[in-house]
């Protein structure tokens, strides 16, 4: 937990200091020293009282950083699933941010409407209005329109709020995250303040300075409504984007991005994770299939009715490029061994929301040749439940009902094949085996290949070329390639629109990244075509149509370093890249 809070802090930290903050310094600094009429001692010339009355502290920069961090860490958590449950637009959250900036801009160019707007926050016994409570308000209103930079911190927290998987951790580095993000801005308030206060232009003046402060509100909700503020930010670069991958990756985040890590029951398999040798340990008792959405192939399965039996769990999912490879080595043990006493058990355990479909895993299921049971894993239970984070897993459990061997990713299928041969003779000593499978192992193991790159919003940072137009999310937009693409790189040029899954193309969209691999894959969906340009020479044009599925871009005999153009018909939509 504490970690996770420091993490969120540092974080937050971090992006405070961002090009993201920019367009909201100005509003904070004014919104600091704006001052409700009369709060302050007249003045009957120069910088001195007419007369002494007792100095009214400024709380109004707390006030304001007080309702952003409130509404951030509220709308942040819980503002999609508000949406869903109550059928709204999906912009209203900006939607009403804008309307709270304009009514908040007003006021302070007309005070009437202030002390209107200020009532709903004031104290039914307080003979007078807060005069902190305008703040309070305008941090609101930013709140719902703060987008900070995105890095590992903040996916970790829309993941789990967008799949209602909302504890503790997530709020403590929601809340942690946010008053990290906005503690750069109650310095620029602090400062309002105090310029405010000690410079006489600003108490001699403060009607025109609240005024000045009104018309920079409403010229920001103009330009948000705009997107003008996207251009400043484009036009500057992340200067702080390496130093918060630094800090945020960790696997701190990783887990708690893949949700709570199960009960304390199942702890031992933690014993197993390091296993290079491929031994049979006792790494405690089998989870249980837990929230299962579907079965295919199969009635309900349970750990209980599995007893007596091996059992492989293979966790998957059907557009993982890792999984296809290991796929052929699980079918063979399950052909190989299944009259021996194995049975196998594939639990589909989505990455992408595509992906949750059923019918889009069942027609995986079919088209890779899949006949054993598959359990459709949509809510990430029985990932959680088996403490797993890797895309494919195999857990091997004897007929008692104990782990004894698991494998993360890819390769060792000797091993696991050994382990599987171990359990059964030792389930049935008798038992009469076919002789070991000879499926050669195609687990790329030169460390100079490509690593998988994805596309959506959260994830694009990370591996975006410098120079390129920075990611901006759910809106159509212009981007242009940079000058260079460095190796492990990947920009963008026309038309995109980007959410937290995909990118998806719009007029002259086009894709280029450098990479090292034998082959490059791309999932992709829709209905249109992919010109594919190898080396600045194109090379074949791919033809997408229906749901999203996995594609064979390039294909060389050996390892190549090279650069990768591809033109995309509008429409089409990109998830992510992987490599052999």
């Amino acid at each position: 937990m504490w970690t996770l809070i420091l993490i969120g802090l540092l974080g937050g930290l971090i992006t405070g200091v961002s090009p993201c903050i920019l367009p909201v310094l100005p509003v904070v600094f004014f919104a600091g020293g704006a001052k409700q009429p009369g709060s302050e001692p007249e003045t009957t010339g120069g910088d001195v009282p007419a007369a002494k009355k007792p100095r009214v502290r400024n709380r109004r920069p707390y006030a304001v950083i007080g309702g952003l961090v409130l509404s951030f860490t509220v709308f942040t958590l819980l503002g999609s699933l508000l949406i869903k449950a109550l059928h709204l637009p999906d912009d209203i959250l900006r939607t009403i941010g804008l309307v709270v900036l304009s009514a908040v801009g007003l006021s302070l160019l007309i005070p009437p409407l202030e002390r209107l707007l200020e009532k709903p926050f004031a104290k039914l016994p307080q003979r007078k209005v807060n005069p902190n409570s305008g703040g309070f308000a305008l941090g609101l209103g930013l709140g719902l329109l703060y987008v900070p930079c995105a890095g590992p911190v903040l996916a970790a927290i829309t993941i789990a709020a967008a799949n209602g998987k909302i504890g503790v951790e997530t709020v403590a580095l929601t809340v942690a995250f946010a008053i990290g993000a906005t503690a750069p801005l109650l310095v620029f308030a602090l400062a309002g303040a105090k310029i405010s206060e000690r410079v006489g232009f600003f108490r001699r003046n403060n009607k025109k300075v609240r005024a000045a402060g009104g018309a920079l509100m409403l010229l920001l909700a103009v330009a948000l409504y705009l997107n003008l503020p996207d251009l400043l930010q484009r036009s500057l670069p992340n200067y702080t984007q390496a130093l918060q991958e630094k800090v945020e990756n960790n696997d701190a985040i990783s887990k708690l991005r893949l949700s709570s890590l199960g009960d304390a029951s199942n702890q031992g398999l933690d014993r197993c994770a390091d296993n290079p040798n491929g031994q049979l340990r006792d790494c405690g008792p089998a989870p249980e299939f837990k929230n299962i959405d579907a079965w295919l192939n199969s009635p309900p399965l349970t750990m209980a009715g599995l007893k007596g039996k091996v059992v492989l769990v293979d966790f998957w999912t059907y557009s993982c490029i890792n999984c296809q490879r290991s796929l052929p080595h699980i079918k063979d043990l399950y052909a190989r061994y299944h009259t021996a006493g194995l049975d196998v058990v594939g639990v589909h355990t989505p990455e992408f929301a595509f992906e949750h479909d059923k019918n889009n895993v069942t027609a995986a299921t079919a088209k890779l040749g899949i006949a054993y049971p598959v359990a459709i894993d949509n809510e990430t239970s029985t990932f959680t439940n088996f403490r797993n984070q890797y895309w494919p897993a195999r857990y091997l459990i004897d007929a008692t009902g104990t782990v004894r061997y698991l494998k993360l990713g890819e390769g060792a299928y000797d091993q696991t094949e050994t382990a599987v041969r171990q359990l059964l003779r030792q389930a049935d000593p008798g038992v009469t085996l076919p002789a070991p499978g000879d499926l050669p192992d195609t687990t790329p193991t030169d460390q100079r290949t490509s690593r998988e790159t994805y596309l959506s919003y959260g994830e694009l940072p990370k591996t975006l070329a410098p120079g390129g137009t920075p990611p901006v999310l759910e809106k159509e937009t212009g981007y242009r390639f940079p000058a260079d693409v460095p190796p492990g790189k990947v920009a963008l040029d026309g038309n995109w629109t980007i959410d937290y899954q995909k990118a998806t193309a719009g007029p002259g969209a086009k894709l280029t990244l450098s990479y090292t691999a034998k082959s490059t894959n791309l999932v992709l969906a829709g209905q249109g075509t992919v010109t594919v340009s190898a080396d600045g020479a194109p090379t074949r044009t791919v033809t997408v149509s229906g749901t999203p599925n996995l594609y064979r871009l390039t294909q060389t005999p050996d390892l190549h370093s090279g650069r990768l153009t591809l033109t995309l018909s509008p429409g089409l939509q990109a998830y992510s890249f992987t490599f052999d």
